[in-house]
């Protein structure tokens, strides 16, 4: 029997800490997503709250090796609630020159460095413009670097495979995840079980895979390249049953959820459009709940499909970004003229034109609120996390089919392609909206309204006794009748007008975060909850007064909007655009607030915000 004595003493330390930050980077094909993933999938099967951040390369097929072509995905993850992917980075994982240029200025001074050494060759340097090799000129010596030659010892591991050079190489992604459940004490499993069930279909990419990464894990313990690794313990989340959840697939689960609590089948017209995509995907795998999914050629035939989807009695959607958007804007039109519950997610991205197809930013709440012609008035709702969108997408669609009208959803690339844990909810939790289409023809009028939402009946085609015109022309009152009388087209632009304005009655009044009046009321809608949260609660330890309002509904706004702006002494709306709540705000409450605009297709950090609020309370 061993006894204490025989048992060899750790070659490390062991560190308890409370959160980390750690970003892979490398090459588009280098696998940077789905090491990131799988490292994220790890550590929320362990407990640990989350908040992470891909980061996509614009470029379909970036030269190998260039700046162009860098993909990262960052995650932050804790034993305490947090509210972003983090501002500094505490290791960094790099593959080449490129992704090192890229990434390493957000490493914090005495952060661990992981470097593929084997890819900074003379021709590897050029690719990303360097001039000299920094694992040699002393320009990281502020870091803990660990140089690693990753494609030659993920070779020696799998060189008895007989897999081709270009598979032994794809496998390096896998050896430095390795490396990295090594320094934070995490299991292989669920990474062990993935590749088995990836690659089930070739028996050898299983086993060269696994045997990257435990190669990885074997180098960090033979060699004591780290003196230290790191615990992170399980967060106290509220009890119950959790998934880990980005903010496109909780839309698509909110739409599924929305046609079964309404009764109603689900319709997805869409277009393939970064940053998307993915809510069409999802939602083609749902056809055992009677979703239907259709890819249609152009943008124009993806929204007029789910018109005519809505128009047949189906819960209708389309999925776009800005520049779709602007091609959807003659058919928005056309539902706001029609009056038929239709759902428009605008996932943004930076603009104007192609822009930053890969990149976030909230360019497009003037686009929803006025781009069209007209007096065309839409609801919009916006999501503030990535989970939070399956409540938004939830949200409109009750909206949309109680008061007959299109609702645009703002969410945005960060929120899209982001993760955190999600809490299931009880289906009881959940109300019912059960829809009843007109039925009876008896004195039938296909523009007689409901006297507290104003809005019309939902006649399916088909349905005898109940046919009625259809189209873009102007309608006369209560007949629907094609009528081009002055008044009576007045008497509708304002009908329309006041049903969307009707909707805030189901609006909450809001009620500010932190405190309910003093000096500085921080006001914002989207992506920016997370950064603005952790900034408040931040400054608020420190003494300051200080109040957020996030704003879920952009129009129509909150009822008590106005009065609660009048309780601070100071507003500031940060956005990631050039100011455009505070334009609205200024038009409509005439309030003297500040902006802070960031426009680089990244998220504030929670520093930026901090700095501006010192600045303001100060």
């Amino acid at each position: 029997m061993a006894t204490t004595t025989d048992i060899p003493l750790p070659k490390h330390k062991r560190e308890v800490i409370d959160r980390a930050v750690i970003r892979f980077a490398g090459d588009s094909g280098d696998g940077m997503q789905v090491t990131g993933s799988q490292f994220t999938n790890t550590v929320a099967l362990y407990g640990n709250d989350i908040a992470t951040f891909p980061d996509f390369p614009a470029e379909i097929r970036a030269p190998a090796g260039t700046l162009p072509g860098v993909s990262g995905y960052q995650l932050h993850f804790s034993s305490n609630e947090i509210y972003t992917p983090g501002d500094a980075v505490d290791v960094l994982i790099v593959m080449n020159p490129a992704a090192l240029k890229m990434n390493v200025a957000d490493l914090k001074a005495n952060g661990i460095l992981i470097v593929n050494s084997d890819a900074f060759a003379e021709t590897d340097l050029r690719k990303a413009q360097m001039t000299s090799n920094p694992l040699e000129d002393h320009s990281l010596d502020k870091f803990r670097l660990s140089s690693v030659e990753l494609e030659r010892l993920t070779k020696v591991a799998l060189d008895h495979l007989g897999l081709d050079a270009k598979s032994v190489s794809r496998s390096k992604n896998f050896f430095a995840l390795g490396m990295c459940y090594w320094l934070y004490n995490r299991s292989m499993d669920s990474t062990v079980r993935w590749i088995e069930d990836k690659f089930s279909k070739k028996p050898l990419l299983v086993e060269a895979n696994k045997l990257a990464m435990k190669a990885g894990y074997s180098y960090c313990e033979a060699t004591e390249a780290f003196q230290i690794s790191y615990e992170i313990p399980p967060a106290q989340l509220e009890p119950g049953l959790y998934r880990n959840m980005s903010g496109n697939q909780a839309l698509a689960l909110g739409f599924i959820t929305a046609s079964q609590k309404s009764g109603l089948k689900l319709f997805q017209g869409g277009y393939p459009i970064t940053p998307a995509s993915d809510i069409l995907n999802e939602l083609s795998q749902y056809k055992d709940f009677g979703v239907i999914t259709f890819q249609a050629e152009d943008e124009i035939a993806a929204i007029t499909s789910a018109i005519g989807a809505a128009y047949a009695g189906a819960l209708a959607i389309t999925t776009t970004s800005g520049p779709g958007m602007a091609l959807k804007t003659e058919a928005l039109g056309l539902a706001v003229a029609v009056e038929i519950p239709l759902v428009i997610c605008d996932i943004q991205r930076g603009g104007p034109s192609t822009g930053l197809p890969t990149k976030t930013e909230q360019a497009d709440l003037l686009q929803a609120l006025f781009g069209r012609n007209s007096e065309a008035p839409i609801p919009i709702v916006a999501p503030a996390t990535p989970s939070d969108c399956f409540w938004a997408a939830v949200e409109a669609s009750r909206i949309a089919v109680k008061y007959m009208v299109p609702v645009i959803i703002l969410s945005d690339g960060y929120l899209a392609n982001g993760a955190e844990p999600w809490r299931i909810p009880e289906l009881s939790d959940i109300p019912d909206f059960p829809v009843t289409f007109a039925s009876d023809p008896v004195d039938f009028k296909p523009y007689r309204r409901n006297p507290d939402t104003l809005a019309r009946p939902w006649a399916v085609p088909g349905t005898p006794g109940l046919e009625h015109r259809i189209g873009g022309l102007e309608k006369q009152d209560v007949t629907g009748n094609i009528n081009y009388e002055p008044l009576n087209h007045e008497n509708m632009v304002r009908i329309r007008a006041a049903k969307v304005e009707a909707i805030v009655q189901d609006i909450p009044d809001i009620v500010p975060a932190g405190d309910p009046d003093g000096g500085l009321l921080i006001v914002a809608w989207g992506s920016t909850h997370g950064a603005i949260t952790a900034a408040v609660k931040a400054q608020r330890a420190l003494g300051h007064r200080i109040g957020h309002v996030h704003l879920r509904h952009l129009n129509p706004l909150p009822a008590n909007l106005g009065e609660v702006l009048k309780r601070y002494k100071t507003v500031l709306v940060p956005e990631l655009n050039m100011g455009q709540l505070l334009w609205l705000l200024r038009a409509k409450f005439l309030v003297n607030a500040i902006g802070l605009n960031k426009i680089q297709g990244r998220p504030f950090k929670q520093s930026e915000l901090e700095q501006k609020i010192a600045e303001l309370v100060s």
